[in-house]
């Protein structure tokens, strides 16, 4: 579903809207947690609420963990509803599991629905806690909140491969998400594959500073580079036309990318860029940002990218630029400010891997 095409809805762009090992003590705990949660009647009201989260942060693989317990607590008729093959096609998105787009389910059941019981509720909230970073939880949580009613309320999951035996793939999706576990199974790409992350604070059209937008500072950091460059440099950097929204797919060799190349910025300068890396990359937990700079550095680092601010979307007229790409040979991280934030994500070690949106 792509979210420009829902704003006749209310919402304008929502559709509907010692013996024991680590991995046995954590389904043990989740388990635990689970259970004790259900008799409160937490999960049915609030899912939210409960979660292994010590267990999470205490293991950077724990998210995969318990990927596994939920799938060991599925039902048959679950199974059907959100379990595929690991290349399942599907007619209208082909590769499931690599598709992406602004606004979308994977599946049908919500994670809040009846569909799930209260401790599947609980996993799924645990493996999500696992792949952000737990300084970013509550922020993440905000942004549900104001696109989405809340976590759970209008996102769906999705499972790809089996887990434990072989290639395996959690998906969650929903309006302004797309996030994935994978267990590094993938092969060549960040993320588990291309992810998706955005947030309309304060309704469709956000104001210049975007006020309460919990992404914009990724913004901020970007044009503080901005203002660091001579008239040369903004110039190259300045770019009139913004690509269209899901564009970031990787370039041939010999296509040329927008903006100023890194190569042409001053040691201070990258200094900015490295720090404006790091804050996009920031949310996640660390096993995905290890993997975004390995990456990274396997197709010759930032110096191989290059930064583009687009004037096309200034709201405000204030020349801070809502739209702005930083792009390398497999790299693209895509943010757009204007009417709110869309973030589009693409990160690989190998320029030949296909995006699927």
């Amino acid at each position: 579903m792509n979210e420009n095409s829902e704003q006749r809805q209310p919402c304008p762009d929502c559709g509907e809207l010692d013996g024991v090992n680590r991995r046995q003590f954590l389904q043990v705990a989740t388990a635990t947690v689970a259970a004790g949660a259900m008799q409160s009647g937490v999960f049915a009201a609030d899912p939210a609420n409960v979660s292994a989260t010590t267990a999470v942060e205490a293991n950077p693989i724990a998210a995969e963990t318990i990927v596994k317990r939920l799938y060991e607590t599925l039902s048959d008729k679950q199974k059907k509803e959100i379990c595929f093959g690991w290349d399942f096609q599907q007619d209208q998105r082909g590769l499931l599991r690599t598709y992406i787009s602004n606004n979308w389910n994977v599946t049908k059941p919500y994670v809040a629905s009846d569909f799930y019981t209260g401790e599947q509720q609980a996993l799924v909230r645990d493996i999500f806690e696992g792949m952000i970073q737990p300084d970013w939880h509550q922020q993440i949580d905000k942004q549900l909140q104001d696109d989405a009613g809340g976590f759970g309320k209008r996102q769906s999951i999705a499972l790809f491969g089996r887990p434990g035996e072989g290639n395996f793939e959690f998906v969650m999706t929903g309006r302004h998400m797309t996030l994935r576990c994978d267990g590094n199974s993938a092969d060549h790409v960040a993320f588990g594959g291309p992810i998706f992350y955005g947030h309309a604070a304060q309704g469709f059209n956000e104001a210049p500073d975007h006020p309460g937008n919990v992404f914009w500072p990724q913004a901020v950091a970007a044009n503080n580079v901005y203002k660091m460059l001579d008239g040369r440099q903004r110039k190259l950097a300045l770019v009139a036309k913004s690509p269209s929204e899901s564009a970031v797919a990787f370039r041939q060799a010999d296509q040329q990318r927008p903006g100023i190349p890194v190569t042409e910025l001053s040691q201070d300068q990258k200094e900015h860029v490295q720090k404006v890396l790091d804050k996009l990359i920031e949310p996640y937990r660390q096993d995905d940002r290890d993997e975004v700079l390995k990456c990274l550095k396997a197709k010759g680092g930032l110096d191989s990218c290059s930064l583009a601010f687009y004037s096309d979307p200034d709201i405000g007229n204030d020349g801070v630029w809502d739209n702005w790409r930083l792009e390398g040979p497999a790299f693209v991280w895509y943010f757009r400010g204007e009417p709110h934030v869309h973030v589009w994500v693409n990160v690989a070690s190998s320029a030949d891997v296909k995006l699927n949106a």
